[in-house]
């Protein structure tokens, strides 16, 4: 038997690998086919089943495309409704991949068909489990991205959630691994550790969810506390992998058309595209095509286009480095973007040798902030707010990148402004949004917010509110 996990850390993902005795079996893949068939093909076994924990808001799955391809079933657990081909499992159903065994186990809470899939090996002893969003590694799934099914509520989710775990997951031996669809960085959770699997034992000891003593009441209150809005493509999501969608390799095929400068500037003006530059933050305030927005391929790249880029049908053209426009459009696709309609031949740099208009960002670093900081600034932070309450520069406006289309009658047109976040990703994303609208006066600051606290420029500190949590 072997077991591995595929991790997609700008997703903050964990897809699966199963296989025994010729067979394999697939958990929660992401868009693309190729690293399952190509790892099937290279230990020359078939994969016969696709199982689904749940519809996955955060990306869009590879379960369709995979199955065409390879001919495996789509395995989902109750209350699974979709409009394409699949076996519906009953709580309790067993599934033989060659020498074990895969037993599905209702989990319901994070969302109401979400399942959690339990491995047992050659002598049918439980190895692992597969808890898709039910149960993370510190934390679990939050309960309220599926009340808009039906009428049910986050608090009764949540109920659900706290009768699974206690019925189905806790009563498991403690040996029993834990493998989750994400870990920390995803948004379909609140505080997830950074790694990504651990025992069960070890998780009832230090997993506040999983507290012996916690009543419901209390699992209900702690699950629900704090809870974030969802980024806007979440609910897009579901529905992609709920109704389906285009084949990866057409929405490939399409954005692989390369533009020469003249076809790619007339393209853009006639199909009104976005024109995304996933260069670094470095090169890409040094000069860019006016109006491009900048999310750059070394960061968060796919959560931060669902979040700014409201709709999913948006013509996208592409301003890659070197060998990096296939991925862009991968990792657009993993989030349900899939109308990237060319890129730019030969980058940015074909750009500027045609001579053609470009535009800057000023941005500076630490030193010369620390220069101008006597005098009085429009200081714009980018980071979410649970980071700037924890500490600020002081007089700083909180003008989160995440709600950053809401929020520009916020800030006037005619002041300077200067931005900052973490380290200058997300200010440098947030600089391009605010130029393409016609903010002019904005002045980009690339230092990490840790070196600005303990520079000359003063902070201020404030203690975030929180639930001291007792684990005995």
């Amino acid at each position: 038997m072997k077991v591995e996990q595929i991790y997609t850390g700008c997703l903050a993902q964990g897809a699966y690998y199963i296989e025994s005795n010729g067979e394999a079996a697939i958990i929660d893949p992401l868009r693309e086919t190729e690293p399952y068939l190509a790892k099937a093909k290279a230990n020359g076994v078939k994969i016969k089943y696709i199982f689904e924990t749940h519809f996955h808001a955060d990306f869009v799955s590879g379960h369709l495309d995979l199955a065409k391809k390879t001919g495996a079933k789509i395995i989902y657990g109750p209350k699974a409704e979709t409009e394409y081909k699949k076996h519906l499992a009953k709580d309790g159903e067993v599934f033989k991949l060659g020498k074990v065994s895969i037993t599905v186990l209702h989990t319901p809470g994070h969302t109401p068909e979400s399942t959690t899939y339990l491995l047992k090996d050659e002598k049918q002893k439980p190895h692992s489990i597969f808890t898709g969003d039910t149960l993370f590694i510190g934390d679990v799934g939050r309960p309220d991205l599926a009340q808009k099914n039906g009428n049910l509520t986050k608090e009764e989710l949540a109920g659900w959630l706290f009768d699974s775990l206690r019925n189905k997951i806790m009563t498991l031996p403690d040996d029993v691994i834990v493998y989750p669809a994400h870990g920390a960085g995803s948004a379909c959770g609140k505080n997830m550790s950074s790694e990504t699997s651990d025992t069960l034992g070890n998780q009832k000891k230090t997993n506040y969810a999983l507290r012996v003593d916690m009543t419901k009441e209390e699992f209900i209150k702690e699950v629900t506390d704090g809870l974030l809005p969802p980024p806007i493509y979440f609910s897009e999501n579901v529905k992609l992998n709920k109704l389906g969608y285009e084949s990866i390799d057409t929405v490939m095929k399409r954005g692989a058309k390369s533009l020469l400068p003249h076809e790619f500037e007339l393209i853009a003006n006639e199909t009104d595209a976005l024109v995304l530059d996933v260069r670094s933050k470095e090169e890409f305030v040094k000069g860019f095509i006016p109006n491009s927005i900048f999310i750059g391929l070394d960061g968060t790249f796919a959560p931060w286009v669902g979040a700014l880029i409201p709709d999913l049908k948006q013509p996208i053209l592409i301003v890659a480095p070197k060998g990096k426009n296939k991925e862009a459009v991968k990792r657009l696709a993993r989030v349900g973007y899939d109308n990237t309609i060319g890129y730019l031949k030969g980058g940015f740099e074909t750009w500027k040798k045609e001579k053609r208009e470009i535009d800057k960002i000023e941005t500076i670093k630490l030193s010369a902030f620390e220069k101008v900081f006597s005098k009085k600034l429009n200081i714009l932070d980018v980071r979410k707010p649970t980071e700037f309450i924890g500490e600020q520069i002081k007089d700083a406006q909180n003008f989160a990148l995440d709600t950053i289309n809401n929020s520009m009658s916020e800030i006037d047109k005619k002041k300077k402004y200067y931005l900052h976040c973490r380290s200058g990703y997300r200010s440098t994303i947030a600089s391009s949004i605010l130029k393409s609208r016609g903010f002019e006066n904005i002045i980009n600051v690339h230092a990490k917010f840790d070196n600005i606290s303990t520079s000359k420029i003063p902070t201020s500190d404030f203690v975030c509110p929180s639930t001291v949590v007792s684990r005995k």
